[in-house]
């Protein structure tokens, strides 16, 4: 076996010298002000929140705890800092029609001011009311409104009176109204003396009554007309007095808000309402009608006149930075609320609640993606306000038609915002590719990294963000070597040796158990043992899975050799991925080869058990075996592949060396080291190239021998080009050391058959052969031979 290929205990590990760091502990340390390793992101967000056209929002895109949200609202409330507090808002009664309440915008802190303004101006009003209709003048006017009339009425029922008798005819007014009747002789006469007058006589008499009949029916249809004219004039006398009242309380305000003419349109209308709603003033005892027609008490009466403060920036400094963590419809564009009365449930103005684009309004709004497309209609909600640039607060029963009843529907209000999205990367290109004005206002994406190279400059910046981490959740402090173990697991999280995770949330987790496990100790300082203690207990609560496979294998019920040679049989490696734990085991790939014409058979393509890029991996080996071996003649092999003892999908190219090295065992009938386990992807033309979860794959086959007693022959075959992935546990770094355990990295496949086998692959000669007995002259010679043993059955069939 060639020991050129292997590794050597320094290159399994890239350890953090304490003594680089240059503390003791953690609280020596300054702390970061932004993230580390994102500065790619932190420019296109300061990009995106700086520009003003529109359109340019901004997506943060990337994997969930890289610290995407606390790194945007750490930026943003910075940013925001600087800016101009944005205005108050205010809805108020739109007197003439209230189902359109309007609104006002005002400077900061002046919303509050104009409803302690209205309030006082009511109480006021209600004080000063009563005492103008109560003067002597308003008095005396009205008197004089009332005695005209009157005398009115008089002067017409007495004309009428006085022209009556001068024709013969009285007009007597007694407790049931008017009656006529005739005057003989300067008297008026009763029905009896009437029937003694002469019949032509009573005939005229009778003529005359019936002419003023119609002149009296005439007058009294007068009266109510009067009384009209009289209510009028008293309504009007009711008005300007009230005018007068309000005027000189009202005038003072209009003159405060001289600068907002919004404001002093609704002062001047809410003078004139008062005007027309005297009684309300006046008479407090009685009941007033709301404008939705309900019957109401005092305090809904005078409700219409307060002010509702949608927004109040009063004690806001800057621009606001909103992050709504629940964008359901009504919390995201506001809602209209219901109250219960009379067994009825009504609204008003005041009932108009802000939802986060309100609150936000001239600052920042950052929103969850997922959570955004989760509930229904705020996608779309969202998208129509930016459009439009405006707030319209409509319930979802109008908006879709479902509800015909009437709403209120209050006046849209201007947007002025920057919307930041969080998201994984998979949401942003789904939108991106199927919702076409997703690219119109969202132009600026974020993209977060997910590691950041391991040099000694980031290094110490990793160490100053452990401190940072370390006082805002109120750890203890660590020292140098705990935060040099922290650091080298960071590494091992980004799965490469010269990179760091920027995944924060895992870091912080496991400071947050370190320091328990510090504690429980006694110890005042969080030291790489506990740190140590922390990764393996969140290894120990997850492996279940593992550990059940791994004791399977020693029980034979999964086949596994970890011993001995045999032919066409290699022990591979798979991953699992359970999300919050990665782990691998070996897996047995054998081979079949016979006389065929020129296919490998899949065995799990076959039986839809093969992803695409396994199936890919393993037509790739037919074009390698044509290309070396049967570049003169035709390829007439028929082979077979199979992981034995797998039951679930297979997918990724990681096995195809693996799977080439079987196929070239059963053709060149070479017998596999069965303590040997192989792991790579393998091209066209034989080269091997890196895979994924090297890390993994070696500590997997690593437990199986551990458990069943190491040999001093076991060990993994990796890809060159993974070797600087290697982080690998200290265990299996320890065995290395000590020669029991061995890692080799191949950089094409002859050199794993070589290590796999203990035979030489061979390379050709100037004449175009390999050397006698060499892995590849004995392959190439069974092929030929199947090509020769085909050609003989075809001529045969002739």
């Amino acid at each position: 076996m060639s020991n050129n290929n292997e590794l050597k205990p320094e290159s399994l590990y890239t350890r953090t010298d304490p003594g680089i760091l240059h503390f003791e502990t953690t609280d020596e340390l300054q702390g970061l002000g932004e993230v580390i390793g994102q500065a790619r992101a932190i420019d296109a967000i300061e990009f995106g929140t700086e520009i003003k056209k529109s359109g340019f929002n901004v997506f943060v895109l990337g994997p969930s705890g890289v610290g995407k949200q606390s790194t945007v609202l750490q930026y943003l409330s910075a940013q925001a800092a600087s800016r101009e507090t944005p205005s108050d808002w205010c809805y108020v009664n739109n007197f003439e029609h209230p189902q359109r309440p309007l609104a006002l915008q005002l400077p900061a802190g002046k919303g509050q001011q104009l409803s302690d303004d209205m309030r006082k101006l009511i109480r006021d009003v209600r004080t000063s009311m009563p005492v103008a209709f109560e003067s002597n003048e308003y008095r005396v006017k009205q008197e004089e409104i009332q005695e005209k009339y009157e005398s009115r009425r008089e002067e017409a029922f007495r004309k009428l009176s006085e022209d009556a008798a001068a024709h013969g005819v009285s007009l007597i007014k007694d407790k049931h109204g008017f009656e006529l009747g005739p005057i003989v002789d300067g008297k008026t006469i009763d029905v009896v003396e009437f029937s003694k007058l002469p019949k032509d006589t009573q005939e005229h008499i009778t003529e005359v009554i019936e002419i003023y009949e119609e002149k009296l029916s005439a007058l009294i249809h007068r009266m109510p007309q009067l009384a009209r004219e009289e209510s009028e004039e008293i309504q009007t006398l009711n008005h300007n007095t009230a005018i007068v009242a309000v005027e000189s309380l009202i005038s003072g305000l209009v003159e405060n808000y001289c600068n907002h003419p919004d404001v002093c349109r609704y002062l001047n209308n809410v003078k004139n309402d008062i005007a027309r709603r005297v009684d309300d003033f006046i008479d407090h005892s009685k009941e007033a009608v709301d404008f939705l027609g309900m019957i109401s008490g005092e305090a809904v009466s005078f409700r219409r006149y307060e002010v509702n403060l949608l927004i109040d920036n009063e004690k806001t400094t800057g621009a606001p930075v909103i992050y709504e963590d629940n964008p359901v419809y009504q919390k995201l564009i506001g809602k209209v609320e219901h109250e219960s009365r009379m067994g009825a449930l009504v609204t008003d103005f005041t009932h108009i609640k802000p939802g986060a684009l309100h609150k936000a309004n001239g600052g920042y709004l950052v929103l969850e993606v997922i959570k955004l497309l989760r509930y229904p209609f705020s996608w779309e909600a969202l998208k129509r306000a930016l459009y439009a640039k405006k707030i319209s607060i409509q319930s979802l029963g109008s908006l879709y038609g479902i509800i015909d009843t009437a709403s209120l529907e209050p006046e849209p209000i201007p947007l002025d915002i920057k919307l930041v999205l969080l998201g994984e990367r998979i949401f942003y290109y789904l939108l991106l590719e199927y919702d076409p004005e997703f690219s119109e206002l969202f132009k600026v994406a974020a993209d977060f990294e997910e590691d950041m190279y391991r040099t000694e400059e980031n290094v110490l910046l990793y160490a100053r963000m452990i401190a940072t981490l370390a006082k805002k959740e109120k750890l203890l402090a660590f020292d140098a070597p705990a935060v040099s173990r922290i650091i080298e697991h960071a590494a091992r999280l980004a799965n490469d040796a010269e990179k760091l995770s920027a995944h924060m949330l895992s870091i912080v987790d496991l400071m947050n158990e370190s320091e328990h496990w510090a504690k429980k100790a006694g110890k005042t300082v969080v030291g790489s043992s506990e740190v140590q203690q922390a990764i393996d207990s969140q290894v120990r609560r997850v492996d279940r899975i593992r550990d059940n496979i791994h004791a399977e294998i020693q029980r034979n019920t999964i086949l596994i050799d970890t011993d001995g040679d045999k032919v066409a049989s290699v022990n591979g490696l798979a991953v699992l991925d359970l999300s919050n734990f990665r782990f691998a085991h070996p897996v047995r790939i054998t081979a079949t080869t016979r006389l065929g014409d020129g296919e490998v058979i899949d065995i799990a393509r076959e039986v839809e058990l093969g992803g695409a890029i396994h199936s890919k991996g393993v037509l790739i080996l037919s074009s390698f075996l044509a290309s070396r071996y049967t570049k003169q003649f035709p390829l007439s092999l028929s082979a077979s592949l199979t992981f034995e003892q797998s039951y679930g999908m297979i997918e990724g190219d990681s096995a195809s060396l693996a799977e080439l090295c079987t196929l070239l065992s059963s053709l060149a009938d070479a017998p596999v080291h069965q303590y040997l386990s192989v792991t790579g992807s393998v091209n066209q033309l034989g080269q091997v190239q890196a895979i994924g979860g090297v890390n993994e794959k070696i500590e997997g086959f690593f437990d199986v021998c551990k458990t069943r007693g190491l040999n001093g022959k076991q060990g993994v075959i990796i890809p060159a080009s993974n070797v600087k992935h290697l982080m690998l546990r200290h265990d299996v770094i320890k065995a290395v050391t000590d020669k029991q355990f061995h890692i080799y990295s191949v950089e094409n496949i002859d050199q794993a058959i070589e290590v796999l086998t203990g035979i030489p692959a061979g390379e050709v000669d100037t004449s175009g052969k390999f050397p006698a007995e060499s892995i590849n002259f004995r392959a190439e010679e069974k092929l030929l031979k199947m090509s020769k043993t085909r050609e003989k059955f075809a001529k045969a069939k002739k």
